[in-house]
């Protein structure tokens, strides 16, 4: 099943590349693992996967322990502040940064163990009030302040759109979002890159896609449905 749906995410992927004008290459596929049991990464990683992207810190560590050592892994739920010190050195990308806060406890960690830990600002861009996230009016000062940490690297945006039954009703928030990653960009903040889009999940990242995602994190289009219960 999970060769199957690989095999499908990918022609879905190499479809919206296509339309859009874009090359494969410039979309980077986050296969979203959380609560998933390691036999399934297992099998996907032996597919060629060699993203992951998990929700909960505890999970991820458990999981980095007994797979693959050339995995990166992406923390993309919501980061608490006391959990960060796990992440330090472990991760590829937190995507999930959305206060000056964390930001701040971050580099203070980073900058304790001599690394730099690269960053997503996500950013609510619907405005929903079950959603974490900056808002599109505060974006910018965040990163023009998260800028300013000397072992941070601000490589982008990470939105979750609205859940919606057709994905062409997120087509406006993909195309906000990218829109504010382009005025940033035009700001030329030091250390900070708006190289990075991560948008669009298994219901709209193909138009994740054409609206210019460079990540997608994909969790049920590959695994099927999650398993609540652990």
């Amino acid at each position: 099943m999970l060769k199957e749906n690989l095999k499908q995410v990918e022609e879905n992927i190499c479809s919206a590349c296509k339309r859009a004008g874009r090359s494969r290459d410039e979309v980077t596929l986050i296969a979203v693992s959380k609560t998933k049991p390691v036999e399934m990464l297992k099998e996907v990683y032996d597919q060629g996967i060699r993203v992951f992207g998990e929700n909960k810190v505890q999970e991820m560590m458990d999981k980095q322990e007994v797979l693959p050592s050339d995995i990166q892994w992406h923390m993309i739920g919501h980061l608490q502040r006391n959990k960060v010190k796990y992440l330090i050195g472990k991760t590829a990308l937190i995507h999930s940064v959305d206060s000056l806060r964390l930001a701040e406890e971050i580099n203070r960690l980073s900058e304790k163990n001599d690394v730099v830990t690269k960053i997503l600002v996500e950013v609510n861009i619907a405005s929903e009030e079950t959603k974490f996230g900056t808002s599109r009016e505060d974006a910018v000062k965040l990163v023009e302040h998260i800028s300013r940490l000397s072992n941070l690297r601000v490589e982008g945006l990470m939105t979750i759109a609205p859940y919606v039954e057709n994905a062409e009703d997120n087509r406006q928030y993909f195309k906000e979002i990218r829109k504010l990653s382009v005025d940033i960009k035009q700001k030329n903040i030091d250390n900070v890159s708006m190289s990075t889009l991560s948008m669009g999940m298994t219901g709209d990242y193909m138009v994740a896609i054409e609206e210019g995602a460079t990540m997608v994190r994909v969790g049920t289009g590959i695994f099927g449905a999650r398993d609540y219960s652990i």
